[in-house]
């Protein structure tokens, strides 16, 4: 397959290894969007001393676009254990698989940021399970997940700032870690232009269990956001960003306007200080890291996991 080309020497650096792979999923995402061409918002902490902002998006500027980070930026919650529930809905793993996306997940929602220790396992369990599988068969199956765990999940403020880059006639583009194939159905259904995402390597449709390149995170999405921007003519002076990560500050420091989106505590510190835009879309800033909301949260997914053990066990 055509991404193949983009397999790295294993002596090859991290470095390296992060460009090739923001270069693939960059690449990956053009010809996604290529393809299908051919066939309400939050209140907005402004930075300053109150001066009113020009207006933006600004319409009819081609040369602009947007980038969204996925996970708790536009979808609550982390992509990758939705998905991963999916695949346990449909039999892909055993129970103790199960065990374990729950717990990362409730931890994923309790601390409000990405542990790259976890995402690390959540990564190597995902690509352990489809190992074997049609690329095909992953994606159809995706579009069933979306609807039965993403779409309710999608934050109403963050896809109200999408749509208005949309109708201002930009392309709109999201940045994630996830799978590229995960990332091109949540764009589809949101009607953005495409998605880049971690790649994963395929031999004749069939995925080998192994990536091409690193994961696309942190630096690797600065580095694929980069390369899509050469291949769109693109002025990055003018481009947006979005994101809740300090992880994905490489990203956002490469635009014209980057957004702290329900930030965790450095990015917040970090946009503070740069006089970035901030919103917030939690039902309480803190809710992601004390207090009720949190806690239920942490209750109703651990909850769901001893259910769901119970049920298999007494099937048996």
């Amino acid at each position: 397959m055509a991404a193949l080309r983009w397999l790295t020497p294993r002596r090859r650096s991290a470095t390296a290894r992060s460009v090739l792979a923001g270069e693939a999923s960059a690449e990956a995402a053009r010809k996604s969007a290529e393809a299908a061409e051919t066939a309400g918002t939050s209140q907005e902490t402004t930075p300053g001393s109150g001066v009113a902002e020009p207006e933006f998006p600004v319409h009819g500027d081609d040369r602009a676009a947007a980038f969204f980070d996925l996970d708790n930026t536009v979808m609550q919650g982390a992509a990758i254990f939705h998905f991963g529930r999916g695949l346990y809905k449909r039999k892909f793993f055993e129970t103790r698989d199960l065990a374990r996306f729950a717990w990362q997940q409730a931890w994923f929602r309790l601390a409000g940021f990405e542990d790259p220790e976890h995402m690390q396992d959540a990564r190597d369990s995902a690509l352990s399970i489809v190992k074997g599988h049609r690329v095909s068969e992953l994606k159809s199956i995706g579009e069933e997940i979306y609807d039965e765990y993403m779409a309710e999940r999608i934050w109403p403020g963050t896809r109200a700032l999408a749509q208005a880059h949309l109708d201002a006639g930009q392309k709109v583009w999201l940045v994630t870690a996830a799978p590229v194939e995960i990332a091109q159905v949540i764009a589809r259904r949101l009607g953005l232009t495409g998605a880049l995402g971690t790649v994963a390597e395929s031999i004749g449709g069939v995925y080998t269990g192994k990536l091409v390149g690193e994961p696309l995170h942190g630096p690797a999405k600065a580095e694929a956001v980069r390369a899509l921007a050469t291949a769109e003519a693109l002025d990055l002076s003018r481009c947006a960003a979005y994101s809740d990560s300090h992880n994905d500050i490489p990203m956002l420091s490469l635009v014209g306007h980057p957004y702290a989106i329900n930030p965790d505590s450095k990015l917040r510190k970090h946009a503070r200080e740069l006089e970035w835009r901030l919103r917030d879309y939690r039902t309480g800033r803190k809710a992601a890291k004390v207090g009720i909301p949190a806690a239920a949260g942490v209750g109703a997914v651990a909850g769901g996991t001893v259910a769901a053990i119970a049920l298999h066990r007494r099937r048996r």
